[in-house]
């Protein structure tokens, strides 16, 4: 066996490890509490932001290992459920538990304290989202419906934003409805049947791809301007392109 048969399962691990140590900081966090209160923004969502980082990083090996596995010709079936299992930690479990404690936080004393668990729709959709991506033989070039790791991008900016919180965005986002209203969209496009393109690049001729160098070009400019803001707006964004125009191989 050569070196380069494990690189994609590696990296598949590296995901499965940065949500893993996410998850740890996400549920070891007993500390958030409202900028207003006595502890600094830092001390309050450190620990999310910190788990956010992680599962970029997550997000980017999942990225390249299906990418190495192609280029490699080293694809198999184990590589393809072991994807699915990490994805499942990563992009599932994890963005639930960043809600869960988002809705702690926010959820104020006349509203039972249960609804916070409701963040876990997140998860058991994206449980479904993986379960259909992997018997959908129309999902091999685009996708249809948000991908895992698209939704908990979203959700993972969330600390983020609260941390620095440049734009007063913290009493909107920790609205209690806000964050269920999320988990219920979000999920919903999770299972959605809306075709989305897939930043998959056959060749570098504009022709075969001018939306998918729109949206990255439009998405870099974003988060030059708006930093971690900008995360949700680009998710958005790919929804519309993709609806706007039919997704292509």
């Amino acid at each position: 066996m050569t070196i380069k048969k494990h690189l994609p399962n590696a990296l598949t691990c590296l995901n499965l490890l940065c949500g893993c140590v996410a998850l740890t900081l996400i549920l070891a966090n007993n500390s958030v509490l409202a900028p207003s209160s006595s502890l600094s923004a830092s001390a309050s969502f450190g620990p999310l932001a910190e788990a956010a980082y992680l599962i970029g990083l997550a997000a980017v090996a999942d990225f390249f290992d299906g990418l190495v596995a192609r280029a490699l010709h080293v694809s198999s079936p184990i590589g393809k459920d072991l994807d699915s299992l990490a994805d499942m930690v990563s992009f599932g479990v994890v963005p639930g538990a960043i809600l869960y404690k988002l809705l702690q936080l926010s959820l104020p004393n006349n509203l039972p304290t249960w609804l916070a668990y409701l963040a876990f729709t997140v998860s058991i959709f994206s449980a479904l989202r993986l379960a259909k991506f992997n018997n959908d033989a129309r999902q091999s070039d685009s996708f249809i419906g948000l991908p895992t790791p698209a939704c908990t991008l979203v959700v993972a900016s969330l600390p983020l934003i609260l941390l620095h919180d440049s734009f007063g965005l913290a009493s909107f986002i920790l609205n209690p409805w806000v964050l269920l209203g999320l988990t219920v969209l979000l999920s919903g496009l999770l299972v959605a049947e809306i075709p989305l393109f897939a930043l998959k690049f056959k060749n570098l001729r504009w022709q075969d791809n001018s939306l998918r160098f729109v949206f990255l070009l439009l998405s870099i400019g974003l988060l030059v301007v708006l930093q971690a803001t900008a995360i949700p707006l680009i998710v958005l964004l790919y929804v519309l392109l993709s609806v706007l125009r039919p997704a292509v191989g």
